[in-house]
């Protein structure tokens, strides 16, 4: 499989599973074939159930060639823009295959976008289709195309997904279809050491949220690649979800992590089936990383990935048992993934990584350069290969593994009469990983209303960016540098 950089790649269909000569790994087939494939090679294989709905192979791909039916007959194909508005349900998984099969350039709608931010998200598009669930039911009612084999074009944009807005603006992030049929996940033969250690362990991997989700879909391609099925969390939470469903692999963030462990401490459930929590989000320090993999069990996959990535890095909780300074890293990075320091920031490049920001050239310019990714993350790589985090190049503060912009939340903080001058910043947190707090200077003779000033960031930014605590201060203090210094800003105080 070669390595292809966003932008830089130059794939065409006709060489698609020829040799790459300078990897020396064989081209993997255009995307997405390989699930295809995989559906067609067994038809009576379990591969999604929904609740008392067990749906096979066979059925999966009948209703991936219904949906594949009815976006031609609507005039979609290579290059056409289609919104994907669903959740997550065996019809959703065959509509977000479909989509990828006639070609179309697909763009997951986030969930919990204010309506203005929908309005625009689906304009900047440039959609010509919104499916969702009524529009689904419609497609599936086609009869089965005769044929159906991947159609895009390697060098079309093929996903967009969308940031959750919390930075005043979802922005949207690019995949190529050359890139996206370089991804490892349906090989078996080219998984890394920790992905092939997490493998097994996918029998009944729960998925939530929304498909669009490029962890939630990733891992769901690597679940079938591994012979497993598909299960609809319901209800979502855990750990009922797992206990309900006799759930073996799901991904959780860190805020969700925390309220797990201390669940289990407080009122034990029954999860003996459970062999795989994937973590994800904001970081996760390593004596609270010791504590879920002794009140867990080892089933705790820490790892490191970005949007614009993929997967980075991953430590299986083998590694992280047998050598405790592993527990302050992210992992090892796979034998396809570069990872570099320059000026103490780490930059990375995959084969499946995204070309850029859709219609913003200056944010795609100061991220992508050469065939690299800027995570904006700093830290460094050791000796042994693994990954160490060590801060952050950006303002920013990662609440239940969605970015939250400081500098957003600070200008609307500053619209209020009554605010002279605004500061956010993170705090570690137990239910969301970190959390969002603000500091607010006066305005002469005013006084700022707790209050209002977070129903304020509610309406512009959406419920993530909300303040958990605002502060009110005399002055911010000054690095010496003269800068703000938020470092230095008085502990929030956090009421029940």
């Amino acid at each position: 499989m070669a390595q292809h950089h966003g932008g830089d790649d130059d794939v065409t269909s006709d060489d698609v599973t020829s040799d790459d000569v300078t990897s020396g790994r064989p081209r993997a087939a255009l995307w997405p074939q390989p699930v295809l494939d995989l559906l067609a090679r067994d038809p009576s294989r379990p591969v999604f159930e929904d609740g008392d709905r067990v749906v096979d192979a066979g059925e999966m791909r009948d209703a991936i060639a219904r949906v594949v039916a009815g976006l031609r007959a609507a005039g979609v194909g290579p290059g056409v823009g289609v919104a994907l508005d669903l959740g997550v349900s065996p019809e959703a998984f065959a509509a977000t295959v479909a989509a990828f099969t006639v070609g179309a350039r697909v763009c997951g709608m986030p969930p919990g976008l204010a309506p203005e931010q929908r309005t625009d998200v689906l304009a900047r598009a440039d959609v010509a289709l919104v499916v969702d669930d009524a529009r689904l039911a419609w497609l599936l009612t086609s009869p089965p195309a005769p044929s159906v084999a991947a159609a895009g074009r390697p060098a079309d944009v093929a996903r967009i997904t969308w940031t959750s807005g919390t930075s005043g603006r979802p922005k949207g992030c690019v995949q190529t279809y050359a890139s996206m049929s370089a991804a490892w996940a349906p090989y078996p033969e080219q998984w890394p050491p920790a992905v092939a250690a997490l493998a097994p362990r996918l029998d009944r991997y729960l998925v939530f949220g929304s498909l669009s989700s490029q962890v939630m879909l990733e891992y769901a391609v690597l679940t079938l690649s591994a012979g497993g099925v598909l299960v609809a969390a319901r209800p979502p939470g855990f750990p009922d979800a797992i206990v309900r469903h006799r759930a073996t692999a799901s991904v959780i963030t860190v805020g969700r992590l925390h309220q797990l462990v201390r669940a289990q401490r407080e009122h034990p459930a029954d999860l003996s089936t459970l062999r795989a929590l994937l973590v994800s989000g904001s970081p996760l320090a390593p004596a609270r990383l010791a504590e879920a993999l002794e009140v867990l069990g080892p089933v705790v996959f820490h790892g490191y990935g970005q949007t614009e990535t993929g997967m980075i890095a991953m430590v299986s909780p083998g590694e992280m048992l047998a050598g405790p300074a592993v527990l302050a890293t992210v992992g090892r990075p796979p034998a396809c993934v570069d990872v570099r320091e320059r000026d103490g920031e780490l930059w990375v490049r995959t084969p499946a990584q995204a070309s850029g920001y859709w219609g913003d050239p200056q944010e795609t310019a100061g991220v992508f350069a050469d065939g690299w990714v800027r995570t904006r993350d700093l830290g460094h790589v050791d000796a042994d290969g693994y990954v160490h985090l060590e801060g952050r190049a950006r303002d920013v503060v990662i609440v239940d593994a969605q970015l939250v912009h400081a500098g957003a939340v600070e200008r609307v903080l500053e619209q209020d009469p009554a605010v002279a001058e605004a500061y956010v910043g993170a705090r570690p947190d137990d239910l969301t990983g970190e959390a969002v707090h603000a500091w607010v200077v006066a305005a002469h003779g005013q006084v700022p209303d707790a209050a209002a000033l977070r129903d304020r960031v509610a309406a512009s930014l959406g419920a993530l960016a909300v303040p958990r605590t605002v502060t009110l201060v005399d002055h911010v203090p000054l690095a010496p540098s003269g800068k703000p210094d938020k470092s230095a800003l008085p502990a929030p105080v956090v009421t029940a």
